[in-house]
């Protein structure tokens, strides 16, 4: 996410890092680039223009402090700008005092508008919220059983008609449903054309002025840009949008859209969709995504999602395993199958401050699947004692997981390398970082 637009960004800012001062010069010229890097990843050229003229003012006007450098000054006065024009803080979906909380969804085919519906039903199911879906796209080929395949998942019931009802009528029967179930809430999931016109409109504000939702939420593709952006704008006009859902944002290099929907249509944006499964929804945090995009890092968003996979009882085990140096590969491999859930490698480590800036470094996604195969190739005795494993056995765990027995061996040796790091470590101190960790 992010990762053209901060490379360009990075280089732009590289210009003013080495002066000694800032200068109406200097931050001119640095601004220059900072321009035409947004613009390449897509901005509004409005949004653009407002927030180079902006971020000049206050450059200029700061009062540079004597702890930080002029660079970072201007660093982060570009923070700062870049955090406001994404709005002024989260804006999840919040629940009506008076339940059901009703919540409209819309968008034009191919946004991925039912599955964030799952996605966002999912989302409340952790939180032990009871909901029922509404299937009113009656137009798209298997919309509603793909609706069902999706709220199994979560699992969330679903309120669809056999017949080919009016879509006005099938949310006034399904409202009726929702308060007989008592549930918490009920998500609607609208007709999307391939374009917007003014029978899908028409229909649209006669769901809404029949459902009179809590929340309106536009699903717009973010790898659009400014078409995503254009859309949030009609659909605004018309209907009115309580937020923006951006989806398939882990594969949006630029971040056009996400810099520019809130600036142009006034709607904030709640989630972002950054993944195909039902778990990648974030919650759309204008600080941290400004973090970044400057490569500053997320470690607050890294936090919950450890917190949201890992389990607390089996980190103190763990920590006690280390302290007692008794961590085995069948613990190595539980810890892989953990981070797994946590997303892409890739994302994972970029929400670490100062990762991106970091030359070199080989992120091979596959090197965690080939690990994961070998240790699980081997006997449950092989994995808690490693010295087990002789010339015959290794030649068996190669051919078992389809690596080489190099493979195996470079693994035995890597491991055998970490317990001894591990035994050598201050145990007083391991323990205190270790329960810091967990805090």
């Amino acid at each position: 996410m992010f990762s053209e637009l901060s490379e360009k960004l990075e280089n732009a800012l590289k210009r003013i890092r080495g002066h000694g001062k800032i200068s109406e010069k200097n931050v001119t010229e640095a601004l220059k680039d900072v321009r035409l890097a947004l613009l390449e990843a897509d901005v509004n050229y409005k949004v653009v223009k407002q927030f180079t003229e902006d971020v000049k003012v206050k450059a200029l006007g700061e009062q540079v402090l004597t702890s930080i450098s002029p660079g970072q000054q201007f660093v982060k006065v570009v923070f700062e700008e870049l955090r406001d024009i994404m709005g002024e803080g989260a804006s999840e979906i919040t629940f009506a005092s008076d339940p059901p909380t009703k919540i409209m969804v819309v968008g034009l085919q191919g946004s991925g508008k039912t599955t964030a519906c799952a996605k966002i039903a999912r989302r409340f199911k952790s939180k032990g919220r009871k909901g029922l879906l509404i299937a009113a796209d009656i137009y798209r080929p298997a919309a509603v059983q793909q609706l069902e395949t999706l709220a199994r998942e979560v699992p969330v019931d679903v309120y669809y008609e056999q017949e080919q009802a009016n879509p006005v009528d099938i949310v006034k029967r399904g409202l009726k449903e929702a308060r007989k179930r008592a549930v918490d809430y009920v998500i609607t999931d609208t007709a999307g054309r391939l374009h917007i016109d003014s029978e899908m409109m028409e229909e649209l504000r006669q769901i809404k002025a029949t459902m009179s939702p809590h929340e309106t939420i536009l699903v717009a593709d973010g790898m659009t840009g400014q078409d995503a952006v254009t859309i949030a704008t009609e659909f605004g006009s018309t209907l009115g949008l309580d937020g923006v859902i951006l989806t398939k944002m882990d594969g949006d290099e630029r971040g056009g859209a996400a810099l520019s929907i809130r600036a142009v249509s006034g709607a904030p944006i709640k989630y972002v969709g950054v993944g195909e499964k039902l778990d990648a929804l974030e919650v759309f945090h204008p600080e941290r995504m400004a973090s970044r995009i400057l490569g500053m890092g997320d470690v607050l968003t890294l936090v919950e999602k450890a917190q949201d996979t890992m389990d607390v009882k089996e980190a103190e085990r763990l920590q006690e395993k280390l302290l007692k140096e008794a961590f085995s590969l069948e613990d190595f491999l539980g810890q892989i199958k953990q981070m797994k859930k946590m997303g892409p490698l890739e994302d994972i480590v970029g929400m670490i401050p100062g990762f991106s800036k970091m030359k070199g470094i080989d992120l091979d996604e596959g090197a965690l699947v080939r690990v994961e195969a070998i240790i699980s190739s081997m006997t449950p005795q092989e994995r808690v004692d490693p010295d087990l494993i002789d010339g015959s056995r290794r030649r068996r765990i190669a051919m078992g997981s389809g690596a080489r027995v190099q493979d195996v061996n470079r693994l035995l040796k890597d491991f055998r390398q970490v317990r001894k790091l591990f035994s050598q470590m201050n145990k007083g101190k391991l323990s205190g970082m270790l329960r810091s960790l967990m805090g």
